[in-house]
């Protein structure tokens, strides 16, 4: 699987990929640039993935990448689990907002989809 770099080292990469995946599962929304919301977005897929499995080496897997967050771990397995039972997969939405004022990179809304999965 290809992934961005960043512009970082590998362990300051994954603690920032876990720490925005943390903040993006506990305030179901966060603003950051594109390349960032991106790559997060595989991260946040993966965790509720695994709250929906539910079992105890998902839970496990979860903690370790979490950086053993167990207030994030258990909004997954407990809350977010049961709000995507219906949805596979694209549980995350990428809103363009606009560019820095710095840089010029394009800064976007990460969030949680928030309505349900209608059944056919």
């Amino acid at each position: 699987m290809a992934y961005r770099k960043l512009g970082r080292d590998n362990k300051h990469r994954r603690s920032m990929l876990a720490t925005l995946t943390k903040q993006v599962i506990d305030n179901e929304s966060i603003k950051t640039t594109e390349t960032r919301a991106k790559e997060v977005r595989k991260f946040v897929d993966k965790m509720i993935t695994y709250g929906k499995k539910g079992d105890l080496v998902s839970r496990r897997k979860a903690l370790a990448f979490l950086h053993n967050d167990k207030k994030v771990v258990d909004k997954i397995f407990n809350e977010l689990s049961s709000r995507y039972q219906n949805r596979n997969g694209g549980y995350t939405q990428i809103l363009k907002l606009d560019e820095r004022r710095g840089d010029g990179s394009l800064i976007v809304l990460l969030r949680l989809m928030q309505d349900e999965v209608k059944e056919k």
